[in-house]
């Protein structure tokens, strides 16, 4: 999976891979990666820089998938 801005890493047992969702204060994403660390109800945001995922930071958001 190439990484790139709406690529959201999730628990697939929670979100199905391929899902799409809008996340507020993100905008629009897709279910297209899983991480070590992603597991149940939380989601992991691509940012192309370190800077806007530390701005970003860990935070609780109501998503929206469609």
């Amino acid at each position: 999976v190439s990484v790139a801005y709406g690529i959201v890493a999730v628990d697939p047992s929670v979100i199905p891979l391929g899902t799409h969702m809008t996340v507020p204060g993100y905008g629009e994403g897709v279910a297209a990666d899983t991480g070590g660390a992603v597991t149940g109800a939380r989601i992991d945001l691509w940012f192309p820089t370190r800077a806007e995922a530390l701005a970003w930071g860990t935070r609780t958001v109501t998503i929206t998938l469609h």
